[in-house]
This record gives structure tokens, sequence and C-alpha cells, in this order.
């Protein structure tokens, strides 16, 4: 009925609307960060829950009519901790960024120093990076990757050592293996820092055990809901049994930092949302799909050195792959992404360790298998799907990156038009879309 009412009323957002959803169901989505939430979680996220205003926790509100929404939170807070494990968690940040925030102000004062994976070594952008706030706010130590691509545990014990840290980051957007919770806790309390886990990326498989939980070895565990946990867009900040020993009075500092003072009221539908993600992660289906998701990662790591392609650490242990593209010349991620984009294949450029090129313009690509399983794929595809991988990119592979600056906007214009006249192109455009008819997306929904 919604639905009907928004074309009749918006017909230009009602076409995007189902264009978006064109898209999604006729291409291959391998960016790693995103996924399919189920038909359950829209239409939470969809609910009347958006029309309340809820400042304040279970039965600590500022408004009143809050009773059924704290029925809802009080929900979701006790799946979360349920599933990962700890005494205390907040589910009201609005989204990873904020909520990263969140925990800096529980815990640190403006000039402490802090320690992050460095973003163009695969950590993210609030871990301390130079252009975030977070760079700007705190004194950032980066530590880094690597010549093979790991994580540098002995660099950042000796950087912990000379510095001193207030809060040690231990997570990352951009990386392929499994993170050293321990080695990373014993790193912490050798200095008496916090250690925060950002497991946006692995919690679905840390919740089906696909990947060792943090929850014994560091202070805070922070997740974003919408990656590998197929939930809306939201985030949870937990604190663990560790955490409340280092400073029992933890819990409290964390949610009167996110209420009142990083935000306002929640997003009750996300909430609720959340609390419908958490019990379908409760569930040995999302086991069977993570275990699945992990399978397929491994598999289409394979699939792409079998043709030829270059990893960084030669292969993944969770749900990424991050693919360094060095030998087609700097910045080749730029025209990779733009060249599977014009075939249906979504994945990202990213950096990779010791880029020659920049962040704008980075040599690598990211991808992930994370919405590719929800819709069913397996190995066959992934082998399938890193063939035409392959096919794409030699159809590209002379395109170069210009020395000159200036020249780079234009050069890549032209390049953009070229995709489309492309005939080998078209075909594979064809292939993708032929392989996504045999794993619908969301059928029965129409817009």
């Amino acid at each position: 009925m919604a639905l009907e009412e928004i074309k009749e009323f918006d017909s230009e957002l009602h076409d995007a609307m189902k264009q978006e959803l064109s898209r999604q169901r006729k291409s291959i989505e391998l960016i790693p960060s995103e996924n399919f939430a189920s038909a359950r979680v829209l239409a939470a996220s969809g609910s009347v829950l958006t029309n309340k205003y809820s400042e304040g926790y279970p039965g600590k509100r500022y408004y009143g009519g809050n009773e059924f929404i704290d029925k809802v939170e009080r929900l979701a807070i006790e799946r979360a901790k349920a599933l990962f494990g700890v005494p205390h968690a907040n589910v009201q940040p609005y989204s990873g960024s904020p909520a990263n925030f969140a925990i800096y102000f529980s815990i640190c004062n403006p000039g402490d120093t802090i320690m992050g994976q460095n973003l163009t070594d695969g950590g993210h952008l609030t871990h301390g990076w130079k252009t975030s706030m977070s760079g700007q706010i705190f004194k950032s130590v980066p530590y880094h990757v690597t010549q093979a691509g790991y994580i540098d545990i002995e660099e950042a014990r000796s950087l912990a050592e000379a510095n001193r840290p207030r809060l040690i980051w231990i997570g990352a957007s951009a990386y392929p293996r499994a993170l050293p919770f321990k080695e990373f806790s014993e790193i912490a309390d050798s200095v008496g820092a916090y250690l925060v886990a950002d497991i946006s990326h692995i919690a679905g498989l840390v919740v089906a055990g696909m990947h060792e939980s943090p929850a014994k070895y560091v202070h805070i565990i922070m997740t974003t809901t919408q990656k590998t946990m197929r939930g809306p867009r939201g985030a949870i900040i937990m604190a663990t049994k560790k955490g409340l020993e280092k400073d029992p009075e933890l819990a409290d500092k964390i949610d009167k930092t996110v209420f009142p003072g990083m935000q306002g009221g929640p997003h009750d539908h996300t909430t609720a949302a959340m609390a419908i993600a958490f019990k379908e992660a409760m569930s040995q289906e999302f086991k069977d799909y993570a275990k699945q998701m992990l399978l397929n990662s491994k598999a289409l790591a394979e699939a792409m050195k079998k043709r030829g392609f270059k990893l960084v650490t030669d292969g993944t242990d969770n749900h990424m792959v991050l693919v360094d593209l060095t030998n087609y010349g700097k910045g080749f991620g730029v025209f990779a992404q733009d060249a599977l984009d014009s075939i249906g294949i979504t994945v990202n450029k990213n950096t990779i360790p010791k880029d020659p090129s920049s962040p704008f313009y980075p040599s690598g690509i990211r991808m992930g298998t994370p919405a590719v399983t929800t819709r069913g794929m397996k190995e066959a595809q992934m082998s399938e799907i890193a063939e035409l991988i392959s096919m794409c990119i030699s159809e590209v592979k002379d395109s170069k990156l210009p020395e000159n600056k200036d020249e780079r906007q234009e050069y890549l214009k032209s390049f953009k038009k070229s995709l489309e006249e492309n005939k080998a192109l078209e075909n594979l455009r064809e292939k993708v879309m032929a392989l996504c008819e045999r794993f619908p997306l969301y059928p029965g929904l129409e817009y």
C-alpha cells in the first residue's frame, strides 16, 4: 500500500527506488561492507516505530509513551549481549563512525595518544587517520602491516611501549586475515591502554563461530549491524567483562556519552530491525550462511589466483579478498572499479599496503562475499565470477593513469565513454545478468 502511494504521489522518487531494486537484482554485489537485509528487517525499518521520540534509555525516558519502545530496545539489548557474550550493550548509536567517537569520548580526553591500523594499510578512517577528526582531536600513532600484508605485531608492540597510548584499536576495513586479538590484548595490558575491537566487518563471522571472538581479550567492542550481520544500518557499543573489571563505571560512561553526549533520541525503527537481525543471527540458518560466506570467500580468492591475480596476503581468513593490481599500473583500481561496474559487478577501489598511488586513485580493489552468499551463491559461482572479472579487466588492461594530475579527470571521462562503446563488455553484462537471474533477490517484492 505504502509503495503504491509513493508511486502515485512522487513518481520521480518511485522511479529511483524501482531502478535501485533492479540494479541490486541484476548486479553481482561484491563490496564486503554491503549485504541484503531480510524482508523482516526491511519491514521493521519501515515501520510505525519511526514516529516515536525516545530520548534516554529503557525505563528512563525524557518523553512519555515509550512503554512499547522500551520493550523493543530491551529485546535488542538482551539479544546483542547473548550473541556477543558481553554484560553490557548500547544499541542506540546511529552508525559506526559516531559509535567510535562515542568510545573515544567515554575514555579519552582531547590530545590523548591513540593507536590504530593505518588507513592505507587497511585500517579505518576513524581509527586516527589524518583527515578524520579522530586524527586531529587525538595524537594518532598508527601501526602498519608487513611487506606480506599481515599486521606488524612487533611494530605495534614497540610503538605502544614508546608512546603509552590511552586507547588501541584492533579492527580494520580492508584486512583479509584473522584479527590478532590475543596478541594485542597483551600489548594493551602491558602499557595500561584500553583495547577496543571494531569488528564491523566480521561480526557475523564472530557470532557464528567462524572467527575468534574478541570478548575475552578487549575492553570494548563496537560493530555496525548491516555488513555480515545482515541487519539495518546501525551500530552497537559493548562493554566486556574485562572492560568492567578495568573500570566498573565503563558501561555508564559509554551510555552517557552516546546520550546525551553525542546524540539525541535513538532511531527506534532501526532498533527494532536490529532486534530482528539479532534473532536471525541466533539461528542455525545464519550459522550455515556464515560458514558458506567463508567458503565462498576462500573459493573466490583461489579462483582469482588461478587467473593470475595477486592477492594481498595471498588469500583470506574472512569474507574479504583484497586484490593488488599494481602489475597493471599504479592507480589501476580506479579503472577496474569502473569497468566492473559497467558489466554489473560492484566492487570498490581500495588502497593496498605500500600503495604507489594515493587513496583517491588506489591500486587495488576490495571484494567480499556477504551479499552473493545471501543470494544463495556457492563455490561454483565464485569461479564464474572470477572468470567474469578476469575477462572484464583484460578489456581495459592497457589503461594508464596519467602522471600529470591535471590530465586525470579528462582521461577518466574518456575511459568511461569507451566502456559504453565496448561490445565485449556488453556481452559480459549479459552473462552477469544471466547469473543473477539464477539467484533471484527479494522474489515477490515489486516497487
